[in-house]
């Protein structure tokens, strides 16, 4: 019976690193700059924290000098990212952290867990694996990454895991990756999806997230991201497809105001809207050629209604890939599950 309890547990294991397929290529499981009490400018890359403490990562704060310290506290490191990086899609692993954070790469929000004061919300169970937007990235010199957390009881800080920058072995080679800031508004006005609309004063949020770790935490409706995309003569002359990961819960895609696709329905006058658990398909849409504006500003515009409990792009791969790239990553996929 111990033998094949034994073997079950490796299969478990060999299957979910193949299912990850993740390779650490950043060692930070070492010793950072700390700092307790709660300053932004802290997430910033050229503040100086050369009086901060030293403390280890991963291990609660309290067990390095700080014993009974509820509260605000501020994580630092400085690490160079070489250039044969640069085609790879890497992520941050944070390990577990207690309770809360927000991940800045040199002054860049990244990734957000739980919920800060006043409305405190723990996330000390889950484990941090934030998607890095290369545009953040400084390749071949230094970047900094900067941690705030807070801790309400127990222990505090980055307590545990693998912490590390890892890529994704298996992830499909984008030709325009759309992972970072995008444009966001709630309401709903189709008038959002159009290429000339003034979207200046829109909030930036990050993709994909849940756009409640970012400041929405009681929208549920609609609300729509916009996104502005060059596509050049070599890349348009390609048949491409629009990833977008997956959304919570109903989607419709528009490029230049042109409706490329739709997943669910949208609500109905005294209707509830049908999503039959749409929120966990992975979206993707076939990009009409005629409809690409080549060298010019293109607008990728989202409208989404979300049914209830967590909403918005919230997970999985985003960007645009040729259509040849997709059907093979698609069959990986499928061949893998």
């Amino acid at each position: 019976m111990r033998k094949n309890i034994i073997l079950l547990w490796v299969c478990i294991q060999i299957s979910t690193s193949l299912a990850l397929d993740f390779k650490k290529e950043i060692e930070l499981e070492k010793k950072w700059r700390f700092e307790i009490g709660d300053n932004m400018a802290y997430s910033k890359a050229d503040f100086n924290d050369v009086k901060w403490d030293s403390i280890d990562v991963p291990e609660p704060w309290e067990n390095q000098g700080f014993p009974g310290y509820n509260g605000f506290a501020w994580y630092r490191i400085t690490f160079r990212v070489p250039e044969e990086l640069r085609q790879k899609a890497l992520y941050l692993k944070l390990g577990r952290v207690d309770g809360t954070d927000m991940t800045f790469l040199n002054g860049k929000l990244i990734g957000k867990s739980g919920q800060f004061p006043p409305d405190y919300k723990s996330a000390y169970q889950v484990k941090r694996r934030y998607i890095i937007p290369p545009e953040f990235i400084r390749f071949g010199t230094l970047n900094t990454l900067a941690v705030r957390v807070f801790d309400k009881q127990n222990e505090g800080g980055i307590v545990d895991g693998d912490i590390g920058i890892y890529s994704r072995i298996d992830k499909i080679k984008f030709e325009i990756d759309l992972n970072g800031y995008w444009k966001f508004k709630p309401g709903d006005d189709l008038a959002f999806s159009e290429q000339n609309y003034k979207d200046k004063k829109w909030t930036t949020i990050l993709v994909p997230d849940k756009w409640e770790n970012q400041g929405f935490r009681e929208l549920n409706g609609f609300a729509w991201y916009r996104k502005e995309v060059i596509f050049s003569k070599d890349i348009s002359q390609y048949k491409l497809i629009l990833m977008l990961g997956k959304i919570n819960d109903v989607d419709e895609v528009y490029l230049n105001g042109k409706s490329i696709g739709k997943t669910g329905y949208f609500p109905e006058k005294d209707k509830k809207p049908k999503y039959n658990n749409i929120h966990k398909q992975d979206r993707a849409y076939f990009i009409p050629p005629q409809f690409i504006r080549v060298n010019q500003k293109n607008i990728i515009a989202v409208r989404v209604y979300d049914v209830g409990g967590s909403g918005g792009i919230y997970d999985g791969e985003v960007g645009i890939v040729k259509r040849d790239a997709y059907l093979r990553y698609t069959k990986k996929k499928k061949e893998r599950d």
